[in-house]
Order: C-alpha cells, then sequence, then structure tokens
C-alpha cells in the first residue's frame, strides 16, 4: 500500500463522470485544487453513450416535477443555484451550441458526445485539477482530526491520499461494462445515511407467458401511444422487441412501474376510435376494420391484432359490442409486464442517499462534515431527455462551491 500524507487536495472526488467533472471544472474555477478519481480508462464512459453517442447534454423545460423521487422538490435549490439557462451558457462559452429536438432536449450542433467531455478535460488542464484513471475507490474513512483518507486500487496496487473533503459521484448500478459500481451507497450506509430502495430505472420492460410469442412477433414495430398507470402518463413513442417492450414511452413509465403494477397503453391517443368508426359509417361502412386501422397502424401490427378484434369485418356490419371491443383494445391495452431488463440495459438507478440526509444547498451530508453526494447516487432521478444530466450539472456546481 502507499500512502499520500500530504493534504493538497481541497476535495477528492469519486468518479469522472457529469457530476464529478463539473465539480472538478467549477472548483478550478475558484482556485480549488481537486484530485478525481475514475475507475475507467477514460473520463465521461456515460457520457459518450448517452443519446447514442450524442449527448443530451440538458432539457430546456427541467422542473422538479421531472424527476421520481422521494422528495422532488429537494432539486429546487440546486436547480435555483444552477440553472438550465447556465448550463446552455457555460458550454456555448466552450464552443458548443445546443439545438433543440423533441420536448426540450438539447443536443450539441456537432452530434457528438466526446466534445462534451473534452470540455471537461481541457479545463481540468487549464485549471490544473488531477485526474488519476484505472482508479477505483474502495474505502473512505474519516479520521480523528476530521479529515477523510481515502483508499483506491490501481493495477491491483491499494493507494491512500486525504483531504478535507470528500465527493462521491461515482454514479449508480447501470452499466457494469462501464463500471457502474454501489461504492457511494455502501460509502453512505458505512457512514450510517439513510440509502432509498434502489431499481433500475429507464428500462425496458419484459413480456412472458401466453403473450410473449404475440409481442415477439412485432418485434421492431414503433407505435406512437400514450402509456399509463395510476400516477402519470406519458405520450411517445413505444417498440416491440422480441423480449417485450422498449422506447421513449416505456423507458418513461418504467420508472414508475413496480413488479406486479399494470401498465395501459392508448395506442391511438390523438383520435377516438368511436368517431372513426362513424364517420366511416356515414360514408357507407364498406371499408374493412383491417383498412381503417392501417391508416394508423403498421401492416404488421394490425394483423397481429386479429387476435383480439374482428379485423376481417366490415365497418357497416360491426356490432354495438364489436365497436366497444375495437376502441377498449385500441384505447385502453392494459399490459402486466414480468420485469425490467435490468441495471445492465436501464439508463440509470432510481433510489439512493436519501435527500433528507443532505444540506439541499451544499449537498453535504447533515451527520458527516465534509463528506458531499451528487448525481445519480442521490435519491434523484430525472426522466429521459436530458434531465439527468441537468441535475449531475447542477449537483456538480454547488458542491463546488462548498468544498
Amino acid at each position: 500500500m502507499t500512502f499520500n500524507t500530504d493534504n493538497q487536495y481541497d476535495a477528492i472526488i469519486i468518479g469522472g463522470g457529469a457530476c464529478g467533472l463539473m465539480c472538478a471544472v467549477q472548483a478550478g474555477m475558484l482556485g480549488k485544487r481537486t484530485l478525481v478519481l475514475e475507475r475507467n480508462d477514460r473520463p465521461g464512459a456515460k457520457i459518450l453513450i448517452s443519446g447514442g453517442g450524442r449527448c443530451n447534454y440538458t432539457n430546456l423545460y427541467t422542473t422538479d416535477e421531472n424527476f421520481v423521487s422521494s422528495n422532488p422538490a429537494f432539486s429546487n435549490q440546486a436547480f435555483s443555484t444552477w440553472t438550465v439557462e447556465d448550463t446552455v451558457a457555460f458550454f456555448e462559452r466552450q464552443g458548443i451550441v445546443g439545438k433543440e429536438k423533441t420536448l426540450g432536449q438539447l443536443f450539441p450542433v456537432s452530434d457528438k458526445a466526446k466534445d462534451v467531455v473534452a470540455v471537461f478535460t481541457r479545463l481540468m488542464l487549464h485549471h490544473g485539477q488531477e485526474l488519476r484513471i484505472n482508479s477505483n475507490g474502495v474505502a473512505v474513512k474519516k479520521l480523528e482530526d476530521g479529515r477523510f483518507r481515502v483508499s483506491y486500487e490501481d493495477n491491483g496496487t491499494i493507494s491512500t491520499v486525504m483531504s478535507n473533503a470528500v465527493v462521491m459521484a461515482s454514479g449508480g448500478l447501470p452499466v457494469a461494462k462501464l463500471g457502474a459500481s454501489d461504492f457511494a451507497l455502501r460509502v453512505a450506509r458505512e457512514f450510517e445515511l439513510d440509502v432509498v430502495p434502489t431499481a433500475p430505472a429507464l428500462v425496458p420492460l419484459t413480456i412472458t407467458g401466453k403473450d410473449a410469442e404475440w409481442f415477439a412477433t412485432l418485434s421492431g414495430n414503433s407505435v406512437f401511444c400514450r402509456v399509463y398507470n395510476e400516477s402519470i402518463s406519458f405520450e411517445e413513442n413505444m417498440l416491440f422487441t422480441h423480449w417485450g417492450l422498449s422506447g421513449p414511452a416505456i423507458l418513461q413509465i418504467s420508472s414508475y412501474w413496480k413488479p406486479g403494477e399494470t401498465i395501459t397503453l392508448n395506442l391511438l391517443p390523438h383520435h377516438t376510435m368511436e368517431q372513426l368508426i362513424k364517420t366511416e359509417r356515414q360514408s357507407g361502412g364498406k371499408r374493412l376494420v383491417s383498412q381503417l386501422l392501417s391508416d394508423f397502424f403498421s401492416r404488421k401490427l394490425v394483423e397481429s391484432m386479429g387476435k383480439f378484434l374482428p379485423i376481417d369485418t366490415k365497418i357497416a356490419s360491426l356490432s354495438k359490442a364489436d365497436a366497444n371491443q375495437i376502441a377498449t383494445t385500441i384505447h385502453r391495452f392494459n399490459i402486466k409486464p414480468a420485469g425490467d431488463k435490468g441495471y445492465d440495459k436501464a439508463e440509470v438507478m432510481r433510489g439512493g442517499v436519501a435527500t433528507h440526509e443532505l444540506n439541499p444547498k451544499t449537498l453535504e451530508s447533515k451527520k458527516v462534515p465534509g463528506l458531499y453526494f451528487g448525481g445519480e447516487c442521490v435519491d434523484m432521478t430525472g426522466w429521459l431527455g436530458g434531465y439527468n444530466f441537468q441535475w449531475a450539472w447542477a449537483s456538480g456546481y454547488v458542491i463546488a462551491q462548498a468544498i
């Protein structure tokens, strides 16, 4: 084991992702010196794959309502300190101009996530911040003199560094191949901080049993829909897969779904089947049900609906019961997922360090002065579409002001 007894860092930041990098850069701008320990061979691993490699780095309409948490309003302090406008201006100063896509999602004009990471590596170098890659945090201890001793592993060698402050920005449990770790949660528990139970979020859902084959045959088909449960609804595209359902609408609802619950699909949210059938009848009703449905859905989906609907019946010949069945199936298609695809397919983790354990102005532990938690390891899980990045930037910024 090697030791570094010099207290040469204002803070040790564990995790070189979005929160950790922003924290290091902002601390550097204030003349503070930090050490970032990153377990991967390069920083920003999840940034690089986000948005299909394009990096949806914020959302223009971010509020606490876009977060799943035991206390979503906890985020308001950070979001008022570091706003979406601050994020946009920060990146523009570094040469990254955003372009808005659907629902307020902001991407770099270049469509290259690596440009976002390059901003931080360049600024860290400029401000004298130290980055150690392939450095996996293994322990955080607080000494009697108030300092922290952080142990980390590098190629089988355990080294130790000291600091007055430690920032846990090591993310959550998705995705193992990108260095996902429960280290922040373990550290929180070791210091007797409450941790909200965790689960995969923004994750595809699986279908098993008698309906599995029906979903599998539709693999690759996408449909715009409204998906909802008792607490929330989303209108976006849904994708059928050979193991169940994915796509933005499903990823969004997954953050609110619990095993055993049913979700409902409105496959035609901007139309009413009753009115469409009525209009067809007024014009003679000579078309088949399948022909009417083909106006809105793929041929494969229409054919598959034959399992539930009289698709080969002329609309003029539909009984009242048939018409009601069509409307119910299209607008209230109930699904009971068997489970989800787990952390390796999840974009983020739900749950984490309880917000009541942290000072909302600084994200410092109330019980352990000098210990900070930011980003994904906190119980603050954003929707799909740049919200989690905005939380990462904001939490990294407010911590940097405090360390």
